[in-house]
């Protein structure tokens, strides 16, 4: 054996073991280093003095000299300052020092520039704040620099010269700053990089304060490809030079404020992995033809402006793993290519407009979620969904889909979420085997299911919300057999054809964990006992049920008395089992409650609610007595109450303005008399809605309304109130409706409301207002918004003014073009949550109560009164008009033929007047018109019979002498055929 080659062998292995040897001055300082940190995790292997630093956690040295080269410490929980110690390793090539929590702790000022061999610095997401270190930028060396910070949201690191940190860092490649404040730079920041960082491959500046535009100069570092601009105001386009980035890898654009077309070229880049332009309401685009070798593997454009289709070359994406288009406006139908998509995780394509069936095939078996809620689907689910064994998260709800559920969903290992509801599903649910023990939540909610419901469901043992509502559910539930899902916190099974029984088990061990249970229109007898015993209920809506007696005490101790939530409207409660009456003194951190009893047969005095109620509502009983001096003691921060229809007596107590956070008061139908306590209109400055109509209030409206008056309806109808208006009552600007109807005021007509915008309902019939209509010379007063007025059975007379018509623009507007809603949004708990405003009106000879169409009605009444002389033609320019009626009056003169210009009117009322000369012909236009009353006028001629014409009856023309043919009895004079209608439209206008 030849000695030679095992003695270099020896040599060779005795070098390379002292080369590797740590330095002592070098391990001295790592020691030093670790003393002087306040806090840090377990090292492994251990920094123990008199070992090898070398091979020390994080710690790499020079193969040749010893010197550490390289420092990683990041996520190990360091906190405290950096010690000065850190310089003295100057043969670092690397330091990373990310995800610690250093909790706002300044970098060093001076030290950085002693490490001048550095090529990678990380010091992200450890929570360093105040300027960057000037020592940074002179480590000409550096590579990467990352001083970003995505997880803390106090003090932030800023740089006061973008151009002084990187003008002379002439190698740099990679540039991660997101978090960092550049605002100093936030306008030529494009430039600043392009000058200094020609070679710049990774560009991170999410979350700096920058502005845009997006400048031309970007476009020089062709080698980027990494782009990441998230959470910056940009306010521009992005610019087309993006497409020409052939290296490009990430490109993220997150909330930028961005607008325009989105270069379509960018998705069809070679390198292109991912793209995320989300958040961005105002940018628009489309997705073009992807090339086959794309290389695309997340593709996300949630709450932007994208539009049009779905390209089949979608299926072209092989690596594609996640597409998340929620909240855009594409269209047309899912392309079979999805089946493709084999690599797909996650698919989200809700709140569009994509219509069609979905595809037998979507994704392959990877596939974890499928979200394609709020869209046209139709057809039903297909097959292939119920053999996806990694999928979590199926949500096809608010579409229009029909068929059964297959019930091999329920059987699905990984299903954690199941949302169905609002569809067309039907059929019966039927029995499975093998449930799934990770299901969470199923919603098949509003549907038209029917049968029994399968006892399968309530074996799902870590089921936490269950929705079966709005359904035709029949059978007979025993709550025993469903109380004992454990872990079941959400129970809706309201609006079935269900009956709910109580069972015979220990009520107190049923749903251990219910928080929320809806069991509407489930054909309750009682209040299930079991709910005595739930200390952690927060919501419960019982509505709509057949539960007689007594409302229990023990029902404000429900949920530990922090329920928020209690309905029990629509039953047949008599009175409550000893009045809720709590101590004053709670706490502001009490939850808020909203507490309704309305439509019951509750007796006796007002009970007295919980304090921290926020909507209360007593409506529609048989409550007496009065309102207790204290109440408002109980209403500190309730913001609807309503007593209406009840049957209440006594003065409204002044107290009630104590309530200073009220929205809504209404009163409404009751036994009330005195004054309207002043404080209610000078005080109460939050307070929009008033209603007090139907009472037996009396005496002058108080004087002083209030300037801060936020009042939007004021409904006074139906009382003993007389005296003046006061003018004051101006101060309402936002006022909407007023109702004055059917009291006692005696005044001139209000012109100076026209003041008010807003005002859009002016009742102030049955009155003994007089006088004529009109405003003082110089002074115009519009009423430009208003839809409905109605001054009838008054003593207003004198001739109409021309212009008091020409200015009501509401009455020419299409009403689907203008304000869909009149009324008072008092809680975003849902659509129902909006107050309602109600109007009697005389409609059609009748006299109706309008409540939901005030939004969509015009009409003018102005019946019963003393006005003469003609009839303004200016009538026929409220082309919107529904209702006119101006019967009962001293007008004289012929109809004015613009009336068939009112191609809305559904109701037509100049009766019992002076009217005089033919019925226009224009007249017979008006299509929608079903009540005319022409009656009792000195109107002559042929009646029209064409039109809606031949649908009214004698009764319509009645009372004039001069009037012949069908439908009187009284033929005319000649026996020539009635002349030729006059049509709108020619018919080749169709």
């Amino acid at each position: 054996m030849n000695p030679r080659p095992v003695l270099l062998l020896l040599l060779v292995s005795l070098v390379s073991s002292q080369a590797h040897q740590c330095r002592s001055d070098q391990a001295l300082a790592l020691l030093q280093l670790k003393n002087d940190f306040s806090s840090m995790i377990s090292l492994s292997p251990a920094w123990i003095p008199d070992t090898n630093c070398c091979n020390w956690d994080g710690v790499i040295c020079d193969a040749a000299s010893g010197f550490v080269i390289s420092l990683d410490l990041s996520n190990h929980n360091i906190s405290g300052e950096i010690s000065s110690l850190l310089f003295e390793l100057t043969s670092l090539q690397r330091l990373n020092l990310a995800y610690n929590v250093f909790d706002g702790s300044s970098l060093p000022p001076m030290g950085f520039e002693k490490l001048g061999n550095l090529t990678h610095l990380n010091l992200s997401n450890s929570g360093f704040a105040g300027h960057v270190p000037s020592g940074i930028s002179r480590l000409k060396k550096l590579v990467s620099l990352d001083l970003s910070a995505y997880f803390f949201d106090g003090e932030e690191l800023e740089t006061p010269d973008l151009g002084e940190l990187i003008g002379r860092l002439s190698n740099l490649q990679k540039l991660y700053l997101d978090g960092v404040n550049l605002s100093s730079n936030s306008k030529d920041w494009c430039q600043v990089i392009a000058k200094s960082a020609s070679g710049l491959q990774a560009l991170s500046l999410s979350g700096c304060s920058l502005s845009g535009p997006i400048h031309e100069s970007l476009s020089k570092l062709q080698n980027l490809s990494v782009i990441h601009l998230d959470l910056n105001p940009l306010s521009s386009e992005v610019p087309e030079f993006f497409q020409n980035f052939s290296y490009l890898n990430e490109l993220s654009l997150i909330d930028c404020e961005l607008y325009g077309l989105f270069p379509p070229g960018v998705f069809q880049l070679r390198n292109l992995k991912a793209l995320d332009a989300s958040l961005n309401p105002m940018l628009s685009g489309y997705l073009p033809v992807f090339p086959k070798e794309s290389v695309l593997e997340k593709l996300i454009l949630e709450y932007t402006n994208f539009s049009g289709s779905l390209p089949e070359s979608l299926g072209n994406l092989k690596s594609l793993t996640k597409l998340a288009l929620t909240s855009c406006n594409f269209s047309g139908p899912i392309p079979f290519s999805f089946g493709k998509l084999n690599q797909l995780i996650h698919l989200d394509l809700s709140f569009n407009g994509f219509t069609g069936k979905i595809p037998p095939k979507v994704g392959g078996e990877r596939i974890s979620q499928i979200i394609l809620s709020h869209n046209g689907f139709i057809g039903g689910i297909p097959q292939s969904f119920g053999g996806l064994q990694n999928l979590r998260n199926l949500d096809l709800s608010n579409n229009a889909l029909n068929g059964s559920i297959p019930v091999t969903l329920f059987t699905l290992p990984a299903l954690q979420v199941l949302q169905l509801n609002r569809n067309k599903f039907s059929g019966e649910l039927e029995e499975f085997s093998n449930v799934s023990s990770s299901l969470e939540d199923v919603d098949l909610s509003d549907n038209e299911l029917q049968g029994n419901i399968p006892k399968s469901i309530f074996e799902l043992s870590n089921l936490k919300y269950l929705s079966l509502a709005s359904n035709n559910f029949k059978g007979t539930l025993e709550l025993d057999l469903i109380g004992c899902m454990r872990s079941l916190s959400y129970l809706d099974l309201s609006s079935n054809k269900l009956s709910i029984s109580n069972g015979s088990g220990n009520s107190s061990l049923l749903f251990p964990s219910i928080t929320t249970l809806k069991l509407v229109s489930c054909n309750l007898t009682i209040i299930p006992p079991f709910l005595e015993h739930k200390l952690d209920m927060t919501f419960l809506d019982l509505s709509n049920n057949q539960i007689g007696g007594a409302i229990p005490k023990w029902i404000w101790s429900i949920g530990n008395s922090g329920l928020s939530y209690l309905n029990l409207s629509y039953n047949l409660f008599t009175y409550v089992d000893v009045p809720y009456a709590p101590p004053l003194n709670f706490s502001m951190n009490s939850s808020s409650m909203i507490l309704d009893l309305h439509s019951n047969l509750l007796r006796g005095p007002i009970p007295l609610p919980p304090p921290n109620t926020l909507i209360l509502d007593y409506s529609n009983n048989f409550f007496t007595s009065s309102i207790p001096s204290n109440f408002s003691s109980y209403l500190p921060f309730t913001l609807f109450f309503s007593l209406s229809n009840n049957s209440v007596a006594g003065n409204i107590p002044p107290s009630i303005c104590n309530a200073t956070y009220l929205l809504v008061l209404d009163l409404s139908d009751n036994s009330f008399s005195g004054s309207i306590p002043e404080c209610l209109l000078r005080e109460v400055s939050d307070l929009q809605v008033l209603n007090l109509k139907g009472n037996q209030l009396e005496g002058p409206l108080p004087q002083n309304v209030g300037s801060q008056c936020s009042l939007r309806t004021l409904n006074l109808n139906g009382n003993k109130l007389e005296g003046k208006l006061p003018r004051s009552l101006a101060n309402c600007g936002s006022l909407e409706v007023l109702d004055l109807g059917q009291n006692k005021f005696q005044d001139s007509f209000p012109y100076w409301l026209g003041t008010i915008s807003a005002l859009k309902v002016l009742v102030l019939r049955s009155n003994e207002f007089y006088g004529q209509l009109g405003h003082p010379p110089g002074r115009n007063y519009t009423f430009a918004n208003l839809q409905i007025f109605d001054i009838s059975a008054n003593n207003f007379s004198g001739s109409l003014p021309q212009e008091c018509f020409e200015n009501l623009k509401a009455m020419r507007e299409d009403p689907e073009l203008s304000d869909p809603t009149i009324g008072v949004e008092y809680l975003h708990f849902s659509s129902s949550d909006r107050y309602q405003d109600s109007v009697t009106l005389t409609s059609k000879g009748l006299v109706l109560t309008f409540v939901k169409m005030l939004a969509i009605l015009r009409t003018i009444d102005f019946s019963n009164n003393q006005f003469e002389g003609g009839l303004p033609k200016s009538f026929g320019n409220l082309t919107a008009l529904q209702m006119l009626n101006m019967s009962h009056n001293n007008f004289t003169g012929p109809i004015p033929s613009e009336l068939g210009n009112l191609v809305q009117l559904e109701a037509l009322d100049l009766s019992r007047n002076q009217f005089s000369l033919e019925i226009p012909q224009s007249l017979i236009s008006l299509h929608f018109l079903s009540f005319l009353d022409l009656s009792y006028n000195k109107l002559v001629g042929r009646i029209p019979f064409y039109g809606q014409f031949s649908t009214f009856s004698n009764s319509s023309f009645e009372g004039n002498a001069g009037l012949c043919g069908i439908p009187l009895s009284k033929q005319c004079p000649d026996s020539s055929p009635a002349p030729s209608p006059t049509y709108l439209f020619s018919e080749s206008d169709h």
